[in-house]
C-alpha cells in the first residue's frame, strides 16, 4: 500500500480513531470468544460457527490495517497551507456549469468523508480534482467520464 494522503475534517478523523479503538478492544475480544466457544463444538473441519468467526475475525483485521493507514496518512482538512482565494481540500466554493447555466456550491473533502445530500464532493471526483488549484472567475474544463463542459468558479471560502 502506498503511503497516499488520507484527507479527513477533525470529525471524520475523531470517528476513526473510536472506531479503531472500539475493534481493537471490544470486537477483537468478542470475535476471540466466539472462537473459542465454536473450538468446543469439536471437529473443526465441519464447524461451520468456527469458519464464520475465523472469518469475521479475518474482516476486521482488515478494517483495523485500513484505519490506522487512514490515521497514519491523514491529513486534517483546514490544517493545510495553502495561498488564500485558492480553492483546495476543505474549501466552500460555489460554481456555475457554464453548458447548463447552473449554480451549484458545496465543500470539497477527501474520498472518505464525500456525501452528496450533505453538498460535499471528493477531492478525488472529476469535479472536485478539477476545481483544486483554481481562484475565483477562472473558468476550467472538466473531464468527467459523461463528457468535458465548462465550469466557471464562483466563490471560495
Amino acid at each position: 500500500m502506498s503511503n497516499k494522503e488520507v484527507f479527513l475534517t477533525k470529525d471524520g478523523y475523531y470517528e476513526i480513531q473510536e472506531r479503531l479503538e472500539y475493534l481493537k478492544t471490544q470486537k477483537r475480544r468478542e470475535i476471540a470468544e466466539k472462537i473459542k466457544v465454536a473450538r468446543e463444538f469439536g471437529d473443526l473441519s465441519e464447524n461451520a460457527e468456527y469458519e464464520e468467526a475465523k472469518n469475521e475475525q479475518a474482516f476486521i483485521e482488515g478494517e483495523i490495517m485500513e484505519l490506522e493507514y487512514k490515521i497514519k496518512n491523514a491529513s486534517i482538512i483546514g490544517e493545510q497551507k495553502g495561498p488564500k482565494g485558492v480553492a483546495n481540500v476543505g474549501s466552500f466554493v460555489r460554481i456555475l456549469d457554464i453548458d447548463l447555466g447552473e449554480e451549484m456550491e458545496f465543500t470539497i473533502v477527501g474520498s472518505d468523508e464525500a456525501d452528496l445530500d450533505l453538498k460535499r464532493i471528493s477531492n478525488e471526483s472529476p469535479l472536485g480534482d478539477a476545481i483544486l488549484g483554481h481562484k475565483v472567475g477562472e473558468t476550467f474544463a472538466v473531464h468527467a467520464p459523461a463528457g468535458d463542459y465548462q465550469v466557471k468558479l464562483l466563490q471560495v471560502k
